[in-house]
């Protein structure tokens, strides 16, 4: 007995140093990941954007790579506090991308239906703003109608499942981004700036770009673009702005 008792306190330590280098580390990751997700909130709650998106990049510097839906969320968060910094339209393709990673790194549907409103939501914004820039009919049309699809495909995924509540949101979205599209330059401009829309400036600039490094890359199976590209058009509209997911 003596000698069991001697061999067992003798892997103690070796326990430990497994358990320190194996689930113990991943804890502390965590530990400090979930301290820079608050540092993000609260700095969002202070309005000071630029801070919480540098806390949610060291969030995701320090969440497990297995944690994956965790680092889909953070990934989402800093999208959104990017696009108050004045980088709409990097925000905007932030949001596609993890909508096309979400597609195979999680089966979370009330998470792929957060990034693909946001995403929504985050076209609809460009749109208003190229339209006040005077950007080419076809330039901010684009972008209306990759919202349209966004919220139509949300819309009907949500009947389908017998959501209504989440039906009638989607829907009224999806009607917000068609008046946007119908609406006269004067009437738009009549309107208050939306706060997502401020400081974001030469966002027409900033689309071409991207469309242009796009075009030089070969696309991917799951391009969020290639999925919603497929819809056609469906018709209708009210004066409501997008509600939720930006």
């Amino acid at each position: 007995m003596r000698k069991l008792l001697a061999v067992l306190w003798l892997l103690v330590p070796v326990g430990l140093i497994a358990y320190h280098y194996g689930p113990g580390q991943v804890k502390l990751q965590r530990d400090r990941a979930a301290r820079q997700l608050s540092l993000a909130r609260d700095a969002e709650q202070r309005e000071d954007f630029k801070a919480a998106y540098d806390a949610y990049g060291r969030a995701l510097h320090e969440l497990p790579d297995g944690d994956k839906d965790a680092r889909l969320l953070t990934r989402l968060s800093q999208a959104k506090t990017r696009m108050y910094v004045g980088e709409l339209p990097e925000a905007m393709e932030d949001v596609e991308n993890l909508l096309g990673d979400a597609s195979t790194e999680t089966s979370n549907r009330a998470l792929k239906d957060q990034i693909r409103s946001t995403a929504g939501s985050m076209h609809y914004w460009v749109a208003w703003a190229m339209r006040l820039e005077g950007a080419e009919t076809a330039e901010w049309t684009e972008q209306t109608e990759a919202a349209r699809q966004h919220f139509r495909m949300l819309s009907e995924n949500a009947v389908e499942r017998g959501d209504a509540k989440s039906a009638v949101e989607h829907e009224k979205n999806l009607e917000a981004t068609i008046r946007l599209a119908r609406m006269d330059i004067s009437e738009l401009k009549g309107l208050p700036l939306p706060k997502e829309c401020k400081g974001n400036g030469n966002c027409a600039g900033k689309c071409r770009k991207q469309k242009e490094s796009r075009s030089k890359v070969p696309k991917k199976g799951n391009d969020a673009r290639q999925e919603i590209s497929k819809d056609k058009q469906k018709g209708a509209g009210t004066n409501d702005r997008p509600e939720g997911g930006s």
